[in-house]
């Protein structure tokens, strides 16, 4: 079987800009986890073969890029593969991730294709591919890509310098002018209507806390170009970006050097490397003195104070405010959230004063958008005259929110926006019930690192080893009842459980990493209590695979 291209959230390595042959582009990205231009424009090419089996009409396909310093040169590769294949190439030029999502339905194209490696280094860079839908790609299509791919790399395709240059140059090009930042302006403006529908509008009442000024680090992305004077001038909120003094995109800056649960004294704030934090004033415990996007702009991480220091509001506690604020405005609701976010989000959702129904997801915002939108298992847009009442969400500050298609009525995409998020939440916060907040449950992540990971698939001789290994541990430790193993789609190496452990709500999950060689082990309890022993089931777990997998 031909090895995927693709990770958890599309393509991502360093930028090796000298290589030639797609052989070789495809054997370091493998093996060197390396990106370069001939990937690229072997990539273009098969979905230039391909995108007529794709969702939608026409044969035009939209590329957008952050700021990273070889973006440009890949996007013109992959505009020569696509063009190469007979397609009309559009160039936005430098974006976020969800104003890609959105130009795509707002172009009527088949296929966006954004070039980033969102929070990782500024010498990494990748793709991500959307469907005419708005929605990313599946892995049966990446396999598709993925073996399409090599037997493309294997043939004579060589064009002369000429021919090169012609398509190497899009059909349209957008890339020298603000029209990508002046489309993601107005798409929130207009989304700001309907959040106000859903949660209500800014209320500066008692439950509000917020520094003036707000703390904003868009980690030298495309929003650190317009996001403080848009919540300046929609919401009323005085704010000041604090990535523009980065020396590059997410150096020392955003949401990609946070950790969903972390803290701070007032001390480590101040001696951190992290711009943002080095910047946090102390501040009345309770107040939101800060927010974080990743560079690419699809999620968001935001910064509170307590009577130490400071903490991170990550993505479920984020989703456990807006659906709180949601439920008391707006009716009954569906919230979808991944396996590593906290178990008590899901699990205590009668604390709502209306229904909210719940969907336990693979890791990936592709997947919370699958399953929010799915119709006897295929995805499509969501038939609704008002803003449908759904949510999905990973604790990495992931949040998945429809938006009105902007081409068709009454129909919406599904798309993760950290600008978005902000809004939603803060919207959110002035309206919500305290008192139907989650209590906090209990999490370990941990990872046995450089392992093999063919010789784990969550059903093998090893997985049943680790699941007796992981029952007895738990059986010495309190009462077990209830005990389940299940898997879930897009996860396909993944071992889940669910149990009862002391009248708790517990998970158990076990899983190859996309793109790293390791294996990521989650245990989560819905309640912090009675957690005695259970780090150190942890770490026995992880030594174990460490042992057994090299």
């Amino acid at each position: 079987m031909t090895p995927n291209l693709f990770g958890t959230d599309g393509i991502r390595g360093l930028v090796n800009v000298d290589i030639l042959s797609e052989e070789k582009a495809i054997e370091n990205l493998h093996h060197k986890r390396e990106v370069s231009p001939s990937l690229m424009r072997l990539i273009g090419e098969v979905l230039g073969r391909i995108h007529d089996t794709l969702p939608g009409n026409g044969s035009s396909i939209v590329i957008g890029w952050d700021q990273r310093p070889d973006n440009q040169l890949l996007a013109e590769y992959l505009t020569l593969g696509l063009q190469i294949s007979g397609c009309k190439v559009i160039q936005i030029g430098v974006c976020a991730t969800p104003t890609l999502h959105y130009a795509t339905l707002h172009q009527a194209a088949r296929i966006g294709c954004m070039i980033t490696a969102s929070h990782n280094p500024v010498s990494d860079s990748g793709l991500k591919v959307f469907d005419a839908y708005g929605f990313k790609t599946t892995p049966e299509l990446e396999n598709e890509i993925s073996q399409i791919a090599e037997q493309l790399s294997q043939e004579e395709r060589e064009i002369d310098i000429v021919e090169h240059k012609r398509l190497a140059k899009p059909s349209i090009d957008h890339s020298h002018t603000k029209w990508a930042q002046n489309l993601h302006v107005n798409w929130l403006t207009e989304r700001l209507e309907n959040f106000t529908n859903l949660f209500g509008k800014l209320n500066r009442s008692e439950n509000f806390n917020i520094a003036q000024p707000l703390l904003l680090d868009s980690s030298k992305g495309s929003a650190a170009n317009w996001f403080s004077e848009w919540l300046d001038t929609n919401l009323g909120i005085s704010s000041i970006e604090v990535s523009q003094k980065a020396q590059f995109m997410n150096h020392n800056c955003g949401a990609g050097d946070m950790s969903p649960t972390q803290t701070w004294t007032f001390e480590q704030a101040k001696q951190d490397s992290h711009l943002l934090l080095t910047q946090l004033e102390p501040a009345k415990a309770g107040t939101i003195v800060a927010a974080a996007l990743d560079g690419d702009g699809d999620r968001c991480l935001i910064i509170q104070a307590t009577e130490e220091g400071f903490k991170v509001i990550d993505g479920d506690a984020i989703a456990d405010t807006v659906v709180n604020a949601g439920t008391k405005n707006s009716g009954n609701w569906t919230l979808a959230a991944s396996i590593e976010s906290d178990l008590s989000l899901l699990s205590g959702l009668d604390r709502f004063p209306q229904t909210v129904s719940s969907i336990e997801t693979a890791v990936g915002d592709r997947w919370l958008s699958f399953s929010l939108s799915s119709t006897d298992g295929k995805q499509g847009l969501i038939s609704s005259t008002n803003s449908p009442k759904i949510l999905g969400v990973e604790d990495s500050g992931h949040l998945v929110m429809p938006s009105l298609h902007p081409l068709i009525n009454s129909k919406w995409s599904l798309v993760g926006d950290g600008t978005a998020t902000l809004t939603s939440f803060l919207l959110a916060l002035s309206n919500h019930n305290p008192a139907n907040l989650m209590e906090r449950g209990w999490k370990k992540r941990q990872s046995a690192t450089e392992v093999n990971r063919e010789l784990w698939d969550g059903v093998n001789p090893l997985s049943d080893d680790i699941e007796q290994m992981a029952r007895r541990g738990l059986e010495s430790l309190g009462e077990v009842g209830n005990w389940k193993r299940s898997r879930l789609k897009g996860e396909q190496n993944l071992m889940l459980i669910h149990a009862k452990f002391n009248g708790d709500d517990l998970s158990l999950g076990i899983r190859n990493s996309g793109t790293q060689a390791k294996i990521s082990v989650s245990l989560r309890l819905s309640s912090s209590d009675k957690t005695d022993g259970l780090d150190e089931l942890v770490d026995s777990l992880v030594h174990h695979l460490n042992s057994n997998m090299s």
